[in-house]
């Protein structure tokens, strides 16, 4: 069967931070790999950028990795310097434009993402008969993304398999000798 991962940088930023603990992308792919039956037909990861050379080492490593990586600027909105300014590259049309380009060959979908906007993308991808698996986390996925999906997966049961290999190691002052 093959597979098509998206993820949704900017809501895995928050999901992350909101878990206490980042996924490795590197990780992410073996655990798919891992998954009997699946190959990995497809993977992309979306991001905005505050300016063009904004994370480039992460997306080159994302490259690097196989994934496809889509990246857009962000729009800041709110000029009133009283209120939160805040940013979005609101990247759902460049996701559902890529799923939708992959479909007629790929079985599975694999969206690491909290949109809302995703919905409609979801019930049209399961009704041309692919299996949808969203991946959040509790509180940050609206309720009609997940019941659109076949299944949902919360990051939190996948930390063993998905956590950075960095934070799993001990300090170097704590470790013995």
């Amino acid at each position: 069967m093959q597979l098509a991962l998206a993820v949704d940088g900017h809501s895995m930023f928050y999901v992350q931070q909101k878990l206490g603990w980042f996924f490795d992308p590197r990780r992410l792919l073996e655990y798919a790999t891992a998954t009997p039956g699946l190959e990995i037909g497809s993977a992309f990861w979306y991001t905005g950028l505050k300016d063009p050379t904004d994370q480039r080492p992460f997306r080159d490593a994302l490259t690097s990795l196989g994934f496809t990586v889509r990246a857009k600027p962000l729009r800041e909105f709110g000029n009133d310097p009283e209120q939160r300014q805040f940013a979005r590259a609101n990247l759902d049309v460049e996701i559902a434009i890529d799923l939708m380009a992959v479909a007629h060959r790929t079985d599975e979908v694999w969206l690491l993402s909290g949109s809302r906007d995703l919905e409609r993308l979801v019930e049209v991808l399961r009704a041309r008969g692919l299996k949808i698996v969203v991946m959040s986390t509790d509180g940050m996925v609206p309720r009609e993304l997940r019941n659109a999906a076949d299944r949902f997966v919360d990051l939190a049961s996948l930390r063993p398999q998905l956590e950075k290999a960095e934070a799993l190691q001990a300090p170097v002052f704590s470790r013995s000798s």
